[in-house]
C-alpha cells in the first residue's frame, strides 16, 4: 500500500494530505504550526497521520520557511562582497518610489549593514575580459577585513554574499573567491551571485544575492532538523521540497538553493487551483488561498500557469529567480482590524498569527481580526473548528470586535460586516491587479477557493470582480498540501546576452542554448528525476532601446536565418497583444535566454463523491448578511452526495474550512465531489 505524503507548513497552521496510490483514498491532518521550530508541527502531524514510514513512497514539502525569515527580518547576519568601487549598490537601489507624492516614504533597508559590504580589487569589463586580475594579497586582505567583521558581537548566523561585476558573463572571479572563503571561514556558507542570478541588472543581483545568503543559514538548519526528525521516525528515502517556480527539488539539493524555495509554500496552491479546474472543464481559473495569516492569488490561462522572474520582499527589494506569479497580501484569517489616523477602517496587514491569534482562540490576543469577525456574524461554527478539535470563544471575539466598534460608534454586528467587506474587497483588487491590469477579464474566470477561509469569502470576492463561478476543492484547507503531490520536477537556466537581432551570432547563440539545456538535464537528474524531461526554450526580447522586456518561446530546432523572421513576428504579435500595437520599423534587441526542463509526475485520480440519498441539515443558526441576520441552514459536508444542490442562504462545514452559500447563490456537487457555487 504504497502512499504519497503532501505537506504545506505556513504560519498559522501546517497540513498533511496521504493519498493512498492503490485505492486513491485520501487522509488528511491539519496541525498548529510551530515558529520557533517548523519541523516541529511536521513531525506531530506525520506521528498524528499513523503512516507506517516503510509505505511512504514520496513525500514533498512546501514551506514558507524562508519567506518568513525575509518578511519578518529573522535571517542571518550577512557580508557582502562586491568589486572595488560598487559597494554601496545594495543601498543606492532604484530611483523609482512606491508613492510618487508620499514625501515620507523611506526606501526599505537592504538586508546587509553598511560596514559588512566589503569591496575586492579586480574588474570584468562587459565582455567578460579580465581588467583587473584578482591577485592573491587581495583575497589575504579581504579574509582579515571579514575576520575583523566577525571579531564584532554576533548573536546568530553569518553568511556570505559575493557579487562581482559581470560575474554573468565571466564567473571565474566569483569562483575563485568561493572557493577561498569556504577555505578560510567553512563554518561560513556563501552565496554567489553567478550561481544564484546570472542576469544582467547588477542591482538585481545583487539584491538576490543577499536574499539567498540571508536564508541559507536558517533554510539549512530547518531541512536539516526536519531530516533528523524524520530519520527518528523511520524514514530514511530521500524526500522533495517546492520550489517557487511550481517544481520540486530533493530536499539534499535545497540546501544549497535556497532563493529558489523562497515561494515554495506559496506555489502548490497555483497547481492545485489548475488541477481542480481542470477537473470542471475549466481552463481559466483565479486561485484564491485565504490562511491564517495571508491570501495568495494566481492565475491560470488557458490551462498554463503564469511565472514570472521577479518578487519583492518589500518595494525596492526585489528577488529574480523563476517563479510562480502570484500576489500575496495581509488578508488572512488572522488579519487585525484597526482604524488609521485619518478614522478609517483597515484590515491588515498586521497579523495575530498562530500565536497568540485572534481573540476567539482564548490564547491571549485581545485585538480584533477578520476570524473573530465571522464568528461574529455566525459565519463560522465555534464548536466546529479543526473539525472540533479547537473550540472558539465567541464572547472573546465579540468582546475584541465591540471595541473596535465603539470607536467608530456602531454596533457589534455592523462593524463585524465592514471588517469583512474591507478583507474582501483587499483580495478582491488583488485579483484585479492580475487580470484586469493585464488584460485578462476576469469574467471569463472561475475561482478556485481554498486555505481554510477561501470558501468562506470566495462568493463576495467573485461578484466584486465579475468572476462567472466558484470552485471549492475537497478538502479546501488543504489544497495546497495536496498541490505539492501534482507538483513536476523543474529546473530553468537564464543566460544573459543583449544582441541585437540584425547582428546575432547565431552558432554562438545556439551553442550556448545547447549547455543551458544540458546543465538543466543534469540539474534536473541530480534533484531525482530519471525519465525523459521535456525541454522549453524562451528569450527575453525588446525593441531597441527600450529599458524591459517581454518573454516569449522559441520554436524547436536552431535559430537562423530561415526561423528568426518567425520568432520576431510572435514578438511582435506579443507586444501588440500587450500594448495595443507594435514598432515594425524597429529593431528588436535580445536581452536574456532561458532554459526550462521539466520532468513529469503523475497525477493521483480523487475518489469520487458518494452517492445515494442527498445529505440533510444537521441544524440551523442566524448568520449576518447585507440583509441582516438570516435564517441559514447548516450541513456537513462529508453528507453531501454526487449532483446535490444546496440553495443558498446556507453554510457547509467540514474538517478545515467552512462554505458561505449567500442568498440566492446554489452550490451543486460534482462527480469528482467538487463543490460548484454559482453566484
Amino acid at each position: 500500500m504504497p502512499v504519497r505524503l503532501g505537506i504545506d507548513t505556513g504560519g498559522t497552521f501546517t497540513d498533511l494530505v496521504a493519498l493512498d496510490e492503490d485505492s486513491g483514498a485520501i487522509a488528511v491532518v491539519k496541525r498548529s504550526s510551530t515558529p520557533d521550530d517548523p519541523s516541529r508541527a511536521i513531525l506531530l502531524a506525520l506521528r498524528h497521520a499513523d503512516v507506517d514510514s516503510a509505505s511512504i513512497a514520496r513525500l514533498v514539502l512546501g514551506t514558507t520557511v524562508a519567506i518568513n525569515s525575509l518578511l519578518q527580518r529573522q535571517g542571518a547576519r550577512v557580508i557582502y562582497i562586491a568589486s572595488e568601487g560598487f559597494e554601496d549598490i545594495p543601498f543606492l537601489q532604484r530611483i523609482n518610489r512606491r508613492f510618487h507624492y508620499d514625501l515620507k516614504w523611506v526606501r526599505p533597508l537592504p538586508l546587509v549593514r553598511r560596514r559588512d559590504c566589503l569591496g575586492v580589487p579586480e574588474r570584468m569589463d562587459y565582455r567578460g575580459n579580465i581588467d583587473r586580475p584578482l591577485e592573491e594579497s587581495h583575497l589575504q586582505d579581504l579574509a582579515t577585513a571579514i575576520r575583523a567583521r566577525l571579531d564584532d558581537a554576533i548573536e546568530g548566523d553569518v553568511a556570505i554574499a559575493v557579487n562581482l561585476l559581470f560575474a554573468y558573463v565571466n564567473p571565474t572571479h566569483e569562483r575563485r573567491l568561493r572557493d577561498f572563503l569556504l577555505a578560510e571561514f567553512p563554518d561560513l556558507p556563501v552565496s554567489i551571485s553567478s550561481d544564484v542570478a546570472p542576469i544582467w541588472r547588477e542591482y538585481e543581483r545583487s539584491s538576490t544575492t543577499l536574499a539567498d545568503a540571508y536564508v541559507r543559514p536558517h533554510v539549512g538548519s530547518f531541512i536539516g532538523s526536519l531530516q533528523e526528525g524524520l530519520e527518528k521516525l523511520g524514514f530514511m528515502r530521500s524526500w522533495a521540497v517546492m520550489k517557487s517556480n511550481g517544481g520540486q527539488m530533493l530536499s539534499a539539493v535545497a540546501q544549497d538553493r535556497p532563493v529558489q524555495m523562497i515561494l515554495s509554500g506559496l506555489s502548490a496552491g497555483i497547481i492545485a487551483g489548475r488541477y481542480y479546474g481542470a477537473l470542471t472543464g475549466s481552463d481559466n481559473v483565479i486561485t484564491l488561498d485565504i490562511g491564517g495569516t495571508s491570501t495568495d492569488v494566481g492565475v491560470v490561462v488557458e490551462g498554463r500557469v503564469r511565472f514570472t522572474t521577479e518578487w519583492r520582499i518589500e518595494f525596492g527589494l526585489p528577488v529574480s529567480a523563476p517563479l510562480i506569479d502570484l500576489s500575496t497580501l495581509g488578508a488572512g484569517g488572522g488579519s487585525i482590524a484597526w482604524i488609521n489616523k485619518g478614522g478609517i477602517l483597515q484590515v491588515g496587514p498586521h497579523s495575530a498569527g498562530a500565536a497568540p491569534g485572534p481573540a476567539c482562540y482564548g490564547q491571549g490576543g485581545v485585538e480584533p481580526t477578520v476570524t473573530d469577525a465571522n464568528v461574529v456574524l455566525g459565519r463560522l461554527n465555534p464548536d466546529n473548528f479543526l473539525g472540533g478539535e479547537m473550540r472558539l470563544d465567541t464572547d472573546l471575539a465579540r468582546d475584541a470586535v465591540a471595541r473596535l466598534g465603539d470607536r467608530l460608534g456602531i454596533g457589534v454586528e455592523t462593524i463585524a460586516r465592514a471588517i469583512v467587506d474591507v478583507a474582501n474587497e483587499n483580495v478582491a483588487e488583488a485579483m484585479r491587479l492580475l487580470t484586469v491590469r493585464r488584460g485578462l477579464d476576469p469574467r471569463e474566470f472561475d475561482v478556485v477557493a481554498f486555505g481554510g477561509a477561501g470558501p468562506l469569502h470566495a462568493a463576495a470576492v467573485s461578484r466584486a470582480i465579475g468572476a462567472r463561478r466558484v470552485i471549492v476543492p475537497p478538502h479546501p484547507g488543504l489544497a495546497s498540501a495536496f498541490g505539492t503531490l501534482l507538483a513536476d520536477p523543474r529546473v530553468d537556466k537564464a543566460w544573459t546576452h543583449i544582441v541585437r537581432t540584425d547582428r546575432i551570432d547565431f552558432a554562438w547563440v545556439n551553442s550556448r542554448l545547447d549547455e543551458l539545456v544540458t546543465e538543466a538535464v543534469a540539474e534536473i537528474r541530480e534533484e531525482g528525476f530519471a525519465g525523459d524531461p521535456a525541454v522549453e526554450r524562451w528569450v527575453s526580447a525588446r525593441y531597441d532601446g527600450q529599458n524591459y522586456e517581454e518573454e516569449i518561446p522559441i520554436p524547436d530546432g536552431p535559430i537562423d536565418t530561415s526561423s528568426l523572421p518567425d520568432l520576431l513576428e510572435n514578438f511582435h504579435v506579443h507586444y501588440e497583444g500587450i500594448y495595443g500595437y507594435r514598432l515594425e520599423a524597429e529593431v528588436i534587441e535580445f536581452v536574456q535566454f532561458t532554459v526550462t526542463v521539466r520532468g513529469t509526475t503523475p497525477s493521483p485520480a480523487l475518489p469520487p463523491a458518494p452517492s445515494g440519498a442527498p445529505g440533510e441539515p444537521v441544524g440551523r443558526r442566524q448568520v449576518w448578511f447585507d440583509e441582516g441576520p438570516t435564517d441559514c441552514a447548516i450541513y456537513r459536508r462529508e453528507d453531501l452526495v454526487a449532483g446535490q444542490e444546496i440553495a443558498g442562504p446556507a453554510i457547509v462545514e467540514e474538517l478545515d474550512s467552512t462554505i458561505l452559500i449567500d442568498p440566492g447563490g446554489a452550490m451543486r456537487i460534482s462527480a469528482e465531489g467538487l463543490g460548484i457555487v454559482e453566484l
